[in-house]
């Protein structure tokens, strides 16, 4: 087997894990029971100081130090990785979880758009005809959000699905790793968690449980997902994405006995059904790519 190969298989393994222990963020901070604010404050404070050991054990491991932020533009991607978080945890508390992770999983299509308009990399017919299909699951689900009043808890989530989406265009363009800066971006969450705490007080019941999702959960899933596309193409990257829209429903339904609204199903159905044929056709030419570039390079 080809070292080609061999990445492969361990990008597929690391994101994979990524996706997988990500899928456990909301259940957790559900969990912890406290406010929107004092939530993100704990959250990303443990985060930070996670992000910080790690980066210290890594270049005492290697030897050299390792950058965190790479120049300017990686205080651009950090910035919007903590708006992110912040409309995410507002998200959160507004909505129901499977309305959430159902529109975080449209950060596809609005990658596509954002990557034609600015890097002009027009995408193919296929990611249209996903694309429309996805609109239609998002449109149904922020339908509903209509009638239950959870409207603005779903157009929120669709705000941060797009500040996650430029995120990862501005990470695109630059060609640079931002996995540290992406962590990083949590002290923006903090600096305005930390503010509104100040003013409306401290209030979480279950701090052991916020404290375990940053200092461990989100730590682990973002480094694994940022170091993915190392090894692997950026669709089978998105591909692991799907492992938080198809299990964190099935985690609340089963921790908080919060079923999923009938419409919300039909929308999100829709939505993976969607994402998963176009990740497939993306991932079956990706592989041909890869056994070409073997057979031109081997080992």
């Amino acid at each position: 087997m080809s070292q080609l190969q061999l990445d492969h298989r361990k990008g597929l393994l690391i994101t994979g894990i990524g996706g997988l222990v990500l899928s456990a963020d909301i259940p957790l901070l559900r969990l912890g029971q406290g406010e929107t604010w004092s939530t993100l404050l704990l959250r990303s404070v443990t985060t930070f100081i996670s992000a910080l050991i790690i980066w210290a054990v890594w270049s005492l491991a290697t030897g050299r130090l390792r950058t965190i932020v790479p120049g300017r533009i990686g205080f651009v991607v950090a910035g919007l990785y903590g708006l992110a978080s912040i409309t995410f945890m507002i998200a959160v508390y507004n909505t129901r979880t499977a309305n959430l992770v159902f529109i975080l999983a449209f950060n596809t299509v609005f990658s596509a758009l954002l990557s034609w308009v600015f890097l002009k990399e027009r995408p193919k017919t296929i990611t249209f005809v996903a694309m429309f299909f996805m609109l239609i699951g998002v449109g149904i689900i922020v339908r509903e959000g209509l009638s239950s009043g959870h409207v603005f808890g779903d157009l929120v989530a669709l705000l941060s699905t797009f500040i996650l989406s430029l995120a990862i265009t501005v990470t695109r363009s630059s060609g640079k790793d931002m996995g540290f800066a992406a962590i990083m971006g949590t002290a923006l969450p903090m600096l305005v968690a930390a503010f509104m705490v100040s003013q409306h007080g401290y209030t979480v019941a279950v701090p052991g449980w916020i404290i375990f999702n940053g200092a461990v959960v989100t730590t682990i899933a973002f480094l694994c997902l940022a170091t993915g596309p190392r090894f692997i193409s950026g669709p089978e990257v998105a591909m692991f994405y799907l492992l938080e829209t198809v299990l964190t429903p099935i985690w609340v339904w089963l921790v908080f006995a919060e079923r999923p609204s009938d419409p919300t199903l039909v929308g999100g159905v829709i939505i993976i059904t969607a994402l998963i044929c176009h990740s497939l056709w993306q991932m079956y030419h990706a592989r041909k790519r890869v056994r070409m570039a073997a057979l031109r390079h081997p080992i």
